[in-house]
Parts: C-alpha cells; sequence; structure tokens
C-alpha cells in the first residue's frame, strides 16, 4: 500500500479537498450526505460501509462499529471475523439518528439487523465520485473512495493520532500497513513540522 503512485501522484485527499468533499455532501439529500459523511469520519471502505446496521452504531458511546471484511485467520488458521469501533463526532450520530431512526431501530432485533444503506459497492462508489466532481476534486487518482479513506488515515496523523490507535480505527492487522500515513507531505508534513518549530 502506497500514498503515491508510480508518477509521485499522491493517492490522498488533502485536507482542503476533504473539507470540500464534506461540504458538497451535506448538501447532498439525506441518503447520500449520511453515507459520505460516514466514509469521511471513519475512513471505512465502500465494502464495510454497507454492513453497518443500527445495531453496530453506539449512540451514547459516540462510535460506529465496522466489520473488517479483509481476511483474517485465527492462531489454528481458521477465518475469524474482527469488528473495530471507530469513535465519530456526537452531531453526526444525532443527523444519522434522526435520518434513520437508528435509536427506535435498536429497539426490535429485526430492524436492528438490517443494513442502513441498502446499496452495492458501485452505487457507493458513483454516489462518492459524484460529490468529489460537484465538490471540485481534481479527476486524479486520489479521487476514489480510497483516496477519502487514505485521506481519512493522513488527517488523523497529522491531527497526532497514535498509530496504534490509527491502525485499530482502519482495521489494519499491522501497524506497519498503517505508518504509510507518517509518510504525508504538503500543508499536512508542514503542520506536523510546525509543532517542532513552535
Amino acid at each position: 500500500m502506497n500514498l503515491y503512485d508510480p508518477n509521485g501522484t499522491r493517492l490522498y485527499l488533502n485536507a482542503e479537498e476533504r473539507a470540500d468533499f464534506l461540504t458538497c455532501a451535506r448538501k447532498r439529500a439525506v441518503r447520500d450526505r449520511t453515507l459520505c459523511e460516514t466514509l469521511h469520519f471513519t475512513g471505512c471502505r465502500p465494502s464495510e460501509l454497507i454492513a453497518i446496521t443500527p445495531a453496530r452504531i453506539d449512540l451514547s458511546g459516540g462510535t460506529v462499529t465496522l466489520r473488517s471484511l479483509k481476511k483474517r485467520k485465527d492462531s489454528a488458521g481458521r477465518p475469524r471475523v474482527v469488528y473495530r469501533a471507530v469513535p465519530v463526532p456526537p452531531a453526526y450520530l444525532d443527523t444519522l439518528n434522526v435520518a434513520f431512526g437508528i435509536r427506535e431501530a435498536q429497539k426490535t432485533k429485526k430492524l436492528a439487523n438490517i443494513p442502513i444503506w441498502d446499496l452495492h459497492r458501485q452505487s457507493v462508489w458513483t454516489i462518492v465520485k459524484s460529490v468529489m466532481i460537484e465538490a471540485g476534486i481534481a479527476d486524479a487518482p486520489f479521487r476514489t473512495c480510497k483516496g477519502l479513506r487514505h485521506g481519512f488515515g493522513v488527517h488523523a496523523i497529522s491531527s497526532g493520532v497514535q498509530l496504534n490507535m490509527l491502525s485499530r480505527w482502519l482495521g489494519h492487522s499491522k501497524i506497519e500497513t498503517t505508518a504509510i500515513y507518517a509518510e504525508a507531505v504538503g500543508k499536512e508534513e508542514q503542520d506536523i513540522a510546525a509543532r517542532m518549530w513552535d
């Protein structure tokens, strides 16, 4: 995994692009808005997003629990399912609750386990791409769902989140994978370096 393609072009959305993406997403209908906010605030993959159910939203604890869909094995070599809880802003959870009746759905086992977004991965990609185009994000290798996920990682590191915590939030099995986000350049690197200059 890299933050740059073979031509040296970055593969992540920078802080300004992430902000523009979020601003445009918030002008959309509630389904698209909350979908984009979830990707923005959790760094999840589209396949993980479409598996989120009301049961995995902790309104009082302030987290969204994601099921990692990467194949993992236990010590005996058997496949295992891995879940991770990612902290998210209270205002986002309020929007999600009002839009989809999360608290009410959690009271009924059947409703609590129905995915919030009844979409396929391709549909998620189509929605995200249209928001990115509307936000004026350049037609470049970072204008993707993965670019948004990488942007989440770079933003977390430049905000001072520890690698081990970010590794858990992103669902990485090895911290070495997460360490690529410490390679951020440009404004993100300047923000990190500025802490040394003070």
